[in-house]
């Protein structure tokens, strides 16, 4: 997956345009749910509410209740 992920200001807190292999249990809840839903080379934008992201906790460069935007291709499916 190559990504880009942003607050709702456009903002952005982390990013990864050259692709990111990773397992769906592996990740937050919104990247669980809504990657399911690209096929392999697909684009979108997930719009993740804070209790499918980080929750009231605070993470690393993201703080607790935010809610969090992904621009997203899905580079490949193993």
């Amino acid at each position: 997956v190559a990504y880009k992920g942003y607050f709702l200001d456009g903002s952005v807190f982390d990013e990864n345009p050259k692709g990111y292999t990773t397992s769906l249990n592996r990740v937050i809840s919104g990247w669980t749910e809504g990657i399911q839903l690209f096929k392999e080379g697909g684009e979108g934008i997930l719009i993740i509410p804070s209790n499918l992201g980080y929750g009231n906790r605070s993470s690393c460069q993201i703080p607790g209740g935010a809610v969090l935007v992904f621009d997203i291709k899905l580079l490949s499916v193993n």
